[in-house]
């Protein structure tokens, strides 16, 4: 075990690269789910079209194939990636068809109530998703999209195998040096389980803000005699 402990060098810059295209590859999911979401939800058939290829295509394929295919495959046909852009879009697409149906069933449950609210109001369609429909949808989409993130960080692991040096990657050279497996696998075990509740944590963060925005999460208020009105004396 100290002889892993003593690598701890290489282990930070392997969880640094993992942090960094688990970052891009969510960055690029985001942008991609509310961007194909949002086109499930319209009215034109082309754009709910565009969101339903998308979706169904990338969410059935795995990021690892789509990863081989950017590094390897594509090179074939005159298009290089580097390694990192490559697993940043392989996850990015992968997940983003994933996260597009969060956020398509998330406006889809905002209550009709409030859209009809912002009809009255006679906001314009960009109005009623801007102001209205897409923040109470946010709420929604936070839980969903923090499990999808510690899903993205967990298959950052099969990067190593495109030839980056990532935390898998170098717990592997690791292990070859030391030859000391089980201790190895279980700091990088520790390392991924960090990370991940560090995710967590901004993803809590992330939906408290959301819950104060829109009111709720609030703690009540104490029920005293006085904020209660005089009939809540009992004589």
């Amino acid at each position: 075990m100290s002889d892993v402990l003593d690598s701890y060098p290489l282990l930070l810059r392997g969880a640094w690269t993992t942090l960094q295209i688990t970052l891009l590859g969510a960055a690029l999911a985001l942008v991609l789910a509310l961007v194909v979401g949002l086109a499930g939800t319209a009215r034109s058939a082309v754009l709910r079209a565009v969101n339903r290829i998308y979706v169904e295509f990338f969410r059935g394929i795995a990021a690892l194939v789509l990863m081989y295919w950017f590094f390897y495959a594509l090179p074939l046909l005159g298009l290089r990636f580097t390694p990192i852009a490559a697993a940043v879009l392989a996850v990015g697409l992968n997940y983003g068809a994933y996260g597009a149906e969060v956020v398509r069933g998330s406006i889809n449950a905002v209550p009709r109530a409030q859209w009809e609210a912002a009809c009255a109001l006679n906001f314009t369609a960009v109005q009623r998703m801007r102001r209205v429909l897409l923040p109470q949808a946010t709420a929604l989409m936070l839980p969903p999209f923090g499990n999808l993130l510690i899903e993205l960080m967990k298959a950052t692991a099969g990067v190593s195998l495109v030839a980056i040096a990532d935390l898998t990657f170098r717990a592997k050279q690791i292990q070859a040096s030391t030859g000391q497996t089980a201790a190895t696998f279980a700091v990088i075990l520790v390392i991924y389980f960090v990370i991940a509740q560090a995710l967590q944590v901004l993803v809590r963060l992330a939906e408290r803000r959301s819950a104060r925005m829109l009111g709720r999460g609030l703690p009540p208020r104490p029920a005293t005699a006085a904020a209660a009105g005089p009939q809540a004396v009992t004589p």
